[in-house]
């Protein structure tokens, strides 16, 4: 059964816009979550971070244009994506940093079209 499920990828030309989601499993909190993302031939990456105080960082190639944010009621985490560029493309992954490694959804891709 999955825990994290992240779902909002797509294609979409650049500078155009997309909101992820990550829903977790019940049983797994979602004050503190982060995204990461993998492009082709590239190690994954940090990307945004949301903390229990509601607060949040971004990586430098990211912001002023991402905004992470959560819903405690449909236990849910996004990631606002805006302005993208081809550099953007990835696949996308919500992180949950629980016991051990925590918890990982299974990605999902952004194609940013030139």
């Amino acid at each position: 059964q999955a825990q994290l499920v992240e779902s909002g990828g797509g294609l979409v030309q650049a500078g155009g816009s997309l909101r992820l989601s990550c829903t977790a499993s019940r049983r797994i909190s979602i004050t503190h979550a982060a995204w990461y993302r993998q492009a082709p031939g590239k190690q994954r990456e940090w990307v945004a971070r949301i903390i229990p105080s509601g607060g949040s960082d971004y990586a430098d190639s990211v912001k002023g244009r991402f905004s992470v944010s959560r819903n405690y009621a449909q236990n849910t985490v996004y990631l606002q994506m805006n302005n993208l560029s081809t550099e953007d493309t990835a696949v996308y992954y919500c992180h949950v940093p629980l016991g051990g490694s925590g918890y990982w959804g299974q990605g999902t891709q952004v194609t940013v079209a030139s």
